[in-house]
């Protein structure tokens, strides 16, 4: 009998037990349908929405290894991967900024050139006239990296900062290194600190001014450096630290180019030991309308080199002095042939301490208005 009221009072409370599963059994959660494909100016952002009252923060992807992945045909990094992409990998960039997402372009650094610059500085232009953006962030390859910062410092008037970052390491990688400076970039563009510093290159916690940075390893994680001058500052865990500003900086406006018009083509050429000249002669032949010389040391060549740009500057040809060594000024000193007193009294003018790449940059960008050497002399002395 006892055995028979168990058995019975044990089935009453299973069936209680089931009934009641099944009236609190959770209601499984809805997942959101897949968003339409985002236009390239649609809103994106981290992992939960912005706390309210943020500044908007804008980045504009262009490409380079911070967007690639290993292909597993290929088995190497190719672009894969959007700025929607870049920013789900940070959370908390919805502590610092409301971010926003401009997909330019996808591509190798390598292939950045005058056009696609252009292209770039209209947006992040537009971008900065709008009074709730803080900042932009620019993602981009490393290794036309800082020919890029310097063309927009040049061409963008605006307080507001411009950070450009890249990565060494690709998303396939354990310790992709993009991450973490896309979150520092947002600091920095949120940061009082950083109006009137222009254009920026910040990589591994170092803030370089735009002017001064340069690549220095092909690999490492700190490529960046600012050779004498040092970092503007630092993105450090507690806060941006500034400790410089750059006062060599100047505005070129970028003038209005129509349907199939280009900036002027200026190319580099390089002087070592035994160069004849042949480089610069083919360079005038492929219609370039100004020569920056990569030249030896204090500003230097040889004889031929430097009877080759004698032809070009005879030919209203500008030609710039820069130099292949990786800090210091060049100057108008040594007077044997070739040396740089001979080469500034044949009419080139000297690029103070600008990298041949960004000598270029300065020097296209002047040609839009004048030819004449002693005023560009003037816009290489700023």
């Amino acid at each position: 009998m006892r055995q028979t009221i168990a058995r019975t009072l044990a089935a009453a409370l299973l069936a209680s037990c089931a009934a009641q599963g099944q009236t609190t059994r959770p209601v499984p959660r809805q997942e959101p349908a897949s968003p339409a494909a985002a236009r390239p100016d649609a809103p994106a952002m981290a992992e939960g929405q912005a706390r309210p009252g943020l500044p908007v923060v804008r980045l504009i992807a262009t490409g380079g290894t911070i967007a690639m992945k290993i292909d597993p045909v290929k088995k190497a990094p190719v672009p894969a991967i959007s700025g929607e992409d870049l920013i789900a990998t940070v959370p908390e960039l919805a502590q610092v900024a409301h971010m926003e997402v401009e997909n330019l372009s996808n591509v190798p650094s390598a292939y950045m050139d005058p056009d696609r610059w252009v292209q770039l500085q209209r947006s992040v232009t537009q971008a900065l006239a709008r009074p709730e953006v803080a900042g932009v962030i620019v993602s981009h390859g490393t290794d036309t990296l800082e020919e890029t910062a310097f063309f927009l410092d040049l061409t963008v008037d605006s307080p507001k900062p411009i950070v450009l970052i890249g990565a060494q390491r690709n998303a396939s990688e354990r310790d992709f290194d993009g991450p973490r400076n896309l979150h520092n970039a947002a600091r920095i563009c949120v940061d009082p600190g950083a109006r009137g510093k222009g254009s920026m290159i910040a990589l591994n916690h170092n803030i370089n001014a735009a002017r001064d940075a340069v690549k220095t390893h092909t690999s490492d994680v700190e490529t960046f450096k600012s050779g004498d001058l040092g970092f503007l500052g630092y993105a450090d865990y507690d806060r941006v630290v500034w400790y410089r500003a750059p006062v060599r900086r100047q505005h070129i406006p970028l003038r209005a180019l129509g349907e199939g018009q280009h900036l002027l083509r200026v190319d580099i050429v390089p002087a070592y030991g035994g160069a004849d000249g042949t480089f610069v002669r083919a360079a005038l032949a492929a219609g370039a309308k100004g020569l920056v010389i990569e030249a030896l040391g204090w500003g230097n060549i040889n004889i031929p080199m430097f009877q080759a740009v004698k032809e070009a500057i005879g030919k209203g040809v500008p030609v710039v002095i820069s130099t292949r060594v990786w800090t210091g000024r060049v100057v108008p000193n040594y007077g044997f042939e070739g040396g740089g007193k001979t080469l500034q009294q044949a009419g080139a003018v000297f690029g103070d301490n600008l990298s041949p790449q960004k000598a270029r940059i300065l020097l296209m960008l002047a040609l839009q208005t004048t030819s004449e050497p002693k005023q560009l002399q003037q816009l290489f002395d700023r």
